[in-house]
C-alpha cells in the first residue's frame, strides 16, 4: 500500500503483527484489537470575520478502551483525515499500555490549516468542534489533550464549551489547559522532555555518553524545539534542525535556545538569522553522519530508500509514526537502534495522565514532583522495553515495545469478556 494516511493505519497493524508472536494473547482478541471501537465525523460549521460561513470535516476515533477512559489528542491540519486520526487512535492505545497509564487509546483533529484563521475564528472551530464531539468525550470517558497546532489556548476554549453544556465547570475534561484553569505545570514541555530523557536512556544502554553527542531533528514545532533544549542541557550538541520551511545546519552546534524562541514567535526557521548555519533539505538532515537523528514532524519520513541512506547511530521517534515497516527491517539489518514513538513521545500523555489525577482529586503538584514523576515512569517503560527485548530474543526495539502494549491490553479485554 502507498505510504499516506490509509497506509498508517496499516503500518501499524502491520507493527501489531509482527509482535503478535511475541505476545500473548488470545487470537480472537487480538483480531478484535486490531479495528476501532468508535469513529465519529461531524460537520463543523463556522461563522468567518469576513461574514462567509465555512464548513469544515471534523473527527474523533476512539481506538481501544479495554484498559480505561480513552485519552488522545486533537490536532488542526490541512491533512488531518478520518485515515490519519484512526492510526493515531491506534498508537495511542499501544503507547497508553506500554507505560501502563489506565487509558484506552483516542484522537481527534479538525481538516484546517491553523494559521490561516484569525484568533476569533480557530475559538468558534474550536467551540463548534467540542460541541460536535461532546457526546462522545467526557473526564470518565475520553480525554482530549493537546496535539498537533493545538495548545493551552485550545484547551481552555474546549473545556469552558463542554463546562457551559454540564452547567459547572469540569477542569479534568481536557489535559494540557492553562495552569490558572487547572493545568499542571511541564504539560508543554513533557514531550519533549521524554524525547530527551529515552534519548539519555538508550545512550546509557549502549554504554555511550550523551555529552557532545551530535543530535539533527526534523521537525521543529513545540515537541522538537523542546527536545533540542533539553537534550542541550544535557550535553548533546543539536548541530541541525528543520521545520516545513526548512533546516539549518551548522556542525559546531545550532543557537536552539534563540531558534526554539524565535521559532515561538511565529517566524520560520529557514529565516533565522545564523551566520554560522548553512541550509539544508529536510531529506538531507535524514542523511547526516550524526550520533541522533530525531523525527519530530509527520508520518512515514523515514522510508526504504531514507533507512538505506540513513547515516545516524541512532533514531528516536518524536513523531507519531515516522518509520514505516520497510525502513523498520532495513533499518535492524544495519543495526540502527530505533526507539520507537509509543515509548519515545509517552511523555505528553504521561503528564496529561498527571493532570487528569490532580484534577480529579483536586489537588496541585510542583513542576519538581510533575517532572520526576515523568522521569520515573519513562525510565520503568524504556527498562522494561529493553528487557523484553533482550529476554525475548525480539528482533527490534518496536516490537518488544509492542509486545508489551498487546500483553497489557490482551489481558484486560481477556478479564473483561465479549459482550453480550
Amino acid at each position: 500500500m502507498a505510504n499516506g494516511e490509509s497506509g498508517s493505519v496499516e503500518n501499524m497493524r502491520t507493527q501489531m503483527d509482527r509482535a503478535r508472536e511475541y505476545a500473548e494473547v488470545d487470537e480472537n482478541v487480538f483480531t478484535r484489537m486490531q479495528h476501532p471501537e468508535r469513529t465519529l465525523k461531524v460537520s463543523v460549521p463556522v461563522l468567518m470575520d469576513d461574514g462567509e460561513e465555512r464548513v469544515f470535516e471534523g473527527y474523533r476515533c476512539q481506538f481501544d478502551g479495554g484498559r480505561g477512559p480513552y485519552k488522545g489528542g486533537v490536532r488542526y491540519h490541512p491533512s488531518v483525515t478520518m485515515d490519519e486520526v484512526t492510526a493515531l487512535a491506534g498508537w495511542m492505545s499501544w503507547k497508553n499500555a506500554l507505560v501502563d497509564l489506565p487509558y484506552g487509546g483516542a484522537k481527534g483533529g479538525v481538516s484546517c490549516d491553523p494559521k490561516e484563521l484569525s484568533r476569533d475564528e480557530l475559538k468558534r472551530l474550536t467551540r463548534r468542534y467540542t460541541e460536535g464531539i461532546r457526546r462522545m468525550i467526557g473526564p470518565q470517558i475520553d480525554i482530549p489533550a493537546p496535539d498537533m497546532n493545538t495548545n493551552p489556548q485550545v484547551m481552555a476554549w474546549m473545556m469552558d464549551t463542554y463546562s457551559v453544556y454540564e452547567g459547572y465547570t469540569v477542569p479534568q475534561v481536557v489535559t494540557g489547559k492553562p495552569v490558572e484553569i487547572g493545568g499542571t505545570p511541564g504539560r508543554v514541555e513533557a514531550t519533549g522532555r521524554g524525547v530527551s530523557i529515552v534519548t539519555e536512556q538508550l545512550f546509557e544502554h549502549l554504554d555511550e555518553a550523551i555529552d557532545d553527542a551530535t543530535v539533527a531533528i526534523q521537525g521543529f514545532g513545540n515537541v522538537g524545539a523542546w527536545a533540542a533544549r533539553l537534550l542541550a542541557r544535557r550535553g548533546a550538541n543539536v548541530v541541525a534542525a528543520s521545520d516545513v520551511s526548512g533546516g539549518l545546519y551548522d556542525p559546531d552546534g545550532l543557537d536552539v535556545i534563540g531558534l526554539a524562541e524565535y521559532v515561538e514567535e511565529g517566524g520560520d526557521l529557514a529565516e533565522y538569522g545564523d551566520p554560522d548555519a548553512t541550509e539544508i533539505a529536510n531529506d538531507a538532515l535524514l542523511a547526516l553522519d550524526v550520533d541522533v537523528v530525531i523525527p519530530a514532524a509527520i508520518a512515514n519520513v523515514i522510508t526504504t530508500e531514507v533507512a538505506e541512506n540513513l547515516e545516524a547511530g541512532v533514531v528516536v521517534e518524536a513523531a507519531n509514526g515516522p518509520t514505516t515497516p520497510g525502513a523498520d527491517d532495513v533499518l535492524a539489518e544495519r543495526d540502527i537502534p530505533v526507539v520507537p514513538d509509543i515509548l519515545a513521545n509517552a511523555g505528553g500523555v504521561t503528564v496529561s495522565y498527571l493532570e487528569w489525577v490532580q484534577n480529579t482529586q483536586e489537588y496541585a503538584w510542583t513542576l519538581e514532583q510533575v517532572n520526576a514523576e515523568l522521569e520515573r515512569r519513562l525510565v520503568s517503560a524504556f527498562d522494561e522495553t529493553v528487557e523484553t527485548y533482550t529476554d525475548r530474543g525480539i528482533p527490534d526495539l518496536r516490537t518488544a515495545a509492542y509486545a508489551i502494549a498487546i500483553d497489557r491490553c490482551g489481558r484486560a479485554h481477556s478479564y473483561r469478556g465479549l459482550f453480550p
